[in-house]
Order: structure tokens, then C-alpha cells, then sequence
């Protein structure tokens, strides 16, 4: 079967359809919205099924690959929701301390696409955890739709402290050489760029697509950072040049791509919106300033 892509659907579909996913309008609206796109054979619940994720068509790298040790932890997060589930993957024929990276989710939970991109990093020899902000109500439910839906309810001061939490849960890893860094998707984009606000001692910090911090935060910023834009994605970059312009009078280390053409989420290839040469120079671009900022 086709792969569809971000060119196989109007422009408006696509926008209404980020619109659904980031709680901006619900099911319904995205199925009266859609409507005037259905044709024949293709209704506006036949839309949203296209636009929504296929894990099992995107996976690169298998739960059981026996190139990797995986791992279900736990830990604490006294100031957030007391304890918190994980995901943690390193290569298996590694025994010593390796460099760690804090990967956050979009704004579903750990679902196994974010799973995969935990593995995909542990196979490039790093220590790889992806907390699930989820935990306080379950955990992610295995539905995307219930995931937003669950996403919503959370204490979001408490969640930010989950993840800072988790940050520092594994940079105190006996197997963790001591350098950290977080990489994020969407609200996770966010999260990266929080904890490179609140954690001095961050190594690096990559941001797919999330929301900037406010304008003042950019002095706390000790970490480099590196920062994915897509190219169509107005409710993100419309933040971007007054947060620049306060990491420039900062001095922070940074730096910015934007990916012409590409729609938000284009990294995530599970959907349509998934870009793949923008994706790997994306990707090829974060694991060699990981390598720079986390091998030294």
C-alpha cells in the first residue's frame, strides 16, 4: 500500500487536523472541519485514520533486538507526582558508563513510537530514557485519542517537575558517564527546552518543534542547544525570533534549522506529515551534536 505524505492532503486538512491533535478542537470538530474534503471513497473519518499514527509501519528497531538491553524503571519525583514509570535502553555489549540522553514525548505518553526513538539512540551508543508524564493516571492507554484525552488532566507544574526529575534520576545512574542531554517532540520540544532553563548542569538540548520558554529564561540557559523547525508550523515559530533574540543577549550557544515545506511533526514517522529527507538531515544533525557535546 502507498505510503501517503503531507503532499497527499490540502494544506487546510492539515492545519485542522494539528489543530485535533493539540486540543484545540475536538474529534467532532475535526470531523465536521473535514467534511468538505471527503470525495469519493474517502470520508472525514477515512481522513482522520490516514492522518493518524501507524507504529508498526514506522518501527526501525524491534523491542527484542538483542543488540540492545531494555528495561521497564521507576523513580522518584518527591516536588511532581511522587513516582514515575520509564522506558531505558543501552547497547548490551556495552558494560561500562555511557553518555545518557532524556528523550520527552509528544503530548500522547510514552507510545511506542517514542519507545522506538529510544532504542534507535541506545544503537547509536548512548544510554537512552524516555520517562511517560502519563504514570499518574495509568500510563499511556495504547489509544492516541485517550492519550490526548488523559494528557489533558495532568498537573503540568508537577509534570514539568517529573521530567526534571527523571533528568536527574538518570544523570546519577551508575552507568551514566556523567554528561547528560534531553531531546524532545512537540510538548516534549518544550520539555527539553525547560530543562535547559532549569538544569545548569545539562550537556545538551535538542528541541524538535516545542514551545519556547518565555523571553527571560534565556539567561538560566547553560546548555548548547540545537533547535528543529518545520516549516509550516505558524503556532511554534510565531515565539521563535524574541526568544532568539534573548538567547543571542545571553550568549547561549545555539543553533536553528528550519525545514522548508515540512509540517509540524515531521520527524515523526508514524504519519503522513513525515518528512524523511528532512527528518534525516534532522535527525544526522542531532546525533552528531550529541556526539560533540556528550562523547567529550
Amino acid at each position: 500500500m502507498k505510503r501517503l505524505t503531507a503532499q497527499d492532503f490540502d494544506q487546510e486538512l492539515l492545519i485542522l487536523f494539528d489543530a485535533y491533535v493539540h486540543g484545540a478542537i475536538d474529534r467532532r470538530g475535526f470531523l465536521e472541519g473535514a467534511q468538505k474534503f471527503a470525495v469519493a471513497g474517502m470520508t472525514a473519518g477515512m481522513l482522520l485514520t490516514a492522518l493518524s499514527p501507524n507504529f508498526a509501519q514506522a518501527q526501525q528497531v524491534t523491542p527484542d533486538d538483542k543488540r540492545l538491553k531494555t528495561e521497564r524503571v521507576s523513580y522518584p519525583s518527591p516536588a511532581g507526582h511522587g513516582t514515575v514509570n520509564g522506558y531505558l535502553a543501552r547497547p548490551a555489549n556495552v558494560s561500562g558508563a555511557l553518555p545518557a540522553i532524556l528523550v520527552a514525548h509528544e503530548n500522547r505518553g510514552l507510545n511506542p513510537h517514542i519507545e522506538d526513538i529510544t532504542r534507535r539512540l541506545a544503537l547509536d551508543g548512548f544510554m537512552a530514557f524516555a520517562p511517560d508524564a502519563l504514570t499518574p493516571l495509568g500510563g499511556y492507554p495504547g489509544d492516541e485519542d485517550k492519550a490526548r484525552e488523559l494528557f489533558a488532566k495532568l498537573d503540568q507544574a508537577k509534570t514539568r517537575e517529573d521530567f526534571l526529575a527523571g533528568a536527574r534520576y538518570l544523570k546519577n545512574r551508575p552507568d551514566c558517564s556523567g554528561k547528560l542531554g534531553a531531546v524532545g517532540f512537540c510538548w516534549g520540544g518544550g520539555v527539553a527546552h525547560v530543562l535547559s532553563t532549569q538544569l545548569p548542569d545539562l550537556d545538551a538540548a535538542v528541541s524538535f518543534y516545542g514551545n519556547h520558554p518565555s523571553a527571560e529564561d534565556a539567561v538560566k540557559v547553560k546548555a548548547p542547544l540545537l533547535i528543529h523547525f518545520a516549516g509550516v508550523d505558524e503556532r511554534i515559530n510565531a515565539a521563535w525570533p524574541a526568544y532568539e533574540a534573548a538567547l543571542k543577549a545571553a550568549g547561549v550557544r545555539y543553533t536553528a534549522h528550519q525545514y522548508a515545506g515540512t509540517q509540524h511533526g515531521f520527524n515523526n514517522d508514524t504519519t503522513p506529515r513525515f518528512d524523511a529527507a528532512s527528518a534525516k538531515l534532522a535527525w544526522d544533525r542531532t546525533l552528531a551534536f550529541f556526539e560533540k557535546t556528550l562523547r567529550a
